[in-house]
């Protein structure tokens, strides 16, 4: 079965940091690249980073680019992203999503991926 557990999630103050982890099951943890997206309330789901298996190209939606940080340990099956300096305009249920497909440029596309977790909550007060 395959599974896709996030965690990490939580209630912090503007500036502060979180980091997010994707634990991966029941599936070649190798042959699919992970992303990162999220959602807020009355917004629709988009993608907030990417880390493509091939060659482990990593990809970042302009508005969290030099603030967040995709990370993967194969060893662990595990996707991170690390989160820093975080605005109240990050407040999402973010998701994480696995893709047997060769992502690139269409990294930010629901559609492009295969499973997906249940989602954490992240919510930064102003």
């Amino acid at each position: 079965e395959v599974q896709l557990v996030e965690s990490g999630g939580g209630l912090v103050q503007a500036g502060g940091s979180l980091r997010l982890s994707c634990a991966a099951s029941g599936f070649t943890f190798d042959d699919y690249g992970i992303g990162w997206f999220r959602q807020a309330p009355g917004k629709e789901r988009e993608g907030v980073s990417c880390i493509s298996s091939s060659d482990g190209s990593t990809y970042y939606a302009d508005s969290v680019k030099g603030r967040f940080t995709i990370s993967s340990d194969d060893a662990k099956n595990t996707v991170y992203l690390q989160m820093n300096s975080l605005k109240p305009e990050d407040t999402a249920v973010y998701y994480c999503a696995a893709s047997d497909l060769m992502l690139g440029s269409s990294w930010s596309r629901t559609r492009m991926y295969d499973y997906w977790g249940q989602g954490t909550q992240v919510t930064v007060s102003s």
